[in-house]
């Protein structure tokens, strides 16, 4: 179900080390925002980030993604030199007090990327797939990192008017040839696919996409799910993002079997279990 023949890579190379995929990976959510969509995702103080991080750890994280700019729909858009300001200290806290975490920068700056790389940062994650900023496939290319190549049209403050698609699932995979070519024609040896659940897609989209996860599988690199209390979920079942766990999980069950490498979660333990269940399934 998951690959329909196509061959997958299995590793990521982080810093001359392998992660292996075969098995998947949670990435824990640390917003160092104060209007990040989920309050409980937010962590500006210090000691509250470390001890989200060691929580993280303990139950099963393998990647922690700081974020320091909110792409939540119309999110409020800052300068580059405060979402430095926001990301960079932290990345640096982090990396030294748990050098075993690999962390990923959640930015489509390439100022803000390179800088926390600088600081101890292993991936970069850009939600703009590099629209954002001329920059960004030649800085992912110069640091050598893995890059997570994410599907979006326009801007957080613009995507929700961009959500028409002719074929979307084949618009998806054509947006990802064009730049997986281009990157790879750079040098950029690791990269993971995140289709975009909740940006420029409409509700019924993310679930159509969801339900057509394993086409992504025709590009053969590892795929990135990120579902974690999104309004997909809560706005179904009528709920908040705040009681939104249990749709979580029943989505990313769902994800897992669809082919994904990677749960990006604000819920560690939970997504750990749900991954644990489902390997237990494959192996019988």
């Amino acid at each position: 179900m998951q690959n329909k023949g196509f061959s997958t890579n299995k590793t990521l190379n982080v810093r001359g080390k392998l992660v292996d995929l075969s098995i998947p990976r949670i990435m824990g959510i640390l917003n160092v925002t104060p209007d990040s969509f989920f309050d409980g995702s937010r962590y500006t103080d210090s000691a509250q980030a470390l001890r989200q991080v060691e929580k993280m750890m303990n139950e099963g994280a393998t990647f922690i993604d700081i974020g320091g700019y909110s792409s939540r729909p119309g999110a409020t858009d800052i300068s580059v030199e405060e979402e430095v300001e926001r990301t960079a200290p932290m990345v640096k806290l982090i990396s030294k007090a748990f050098p075993e975490a690999i962390i990923s920068i959640d930015t489509f700056r390439a100022v803000v990327a390179r800088k926390a790389v600088e600081e101890g940062a292993a991936i970069i994650n850009d939600i703009s797939g590099g629209d954002l900023d001329a920059d960004m496939f030649t800085t992912v290319a110069d640091l050598q990192v893995p890059y997570i190549l994410m599907h979006m049209r326009g801007t957080p403050q613009t995507m929700k008017e961009l959500s028409h698609y002719d074929l979307m699932v084949k618009d998806l995979i054509d947006y990802f040839h064009q730049r997986v070519y281009r990157l790879q024609a750079l040098g950029v040896k690791d990269i993971i696919i995140d289709p975009g659940f909740g940006f420029a897609k409409n509700t019924e989209q993310n679930f159509e996409l969801l339900n057509h996860l394993e086409d992504l599988a025709v590009l053969g690199l590892p795929l990135l799910a990120g579902l974690s209390r999104k309004s997909m979920i809560w706005k179904t079942l009528n709920e908040t993002a705040a009681t939104a766990l249990n749709g979580t999980t029943s989505l990313n069950t769902v994800a897992l079997i669809k082919g994904a490498a990677i749960l990006r979660v604000h819920d560690v333990k939970e997504a750990a279990d749900t991954v644990k269940l489902i390997e237990k399934l494959k192996a019988k």
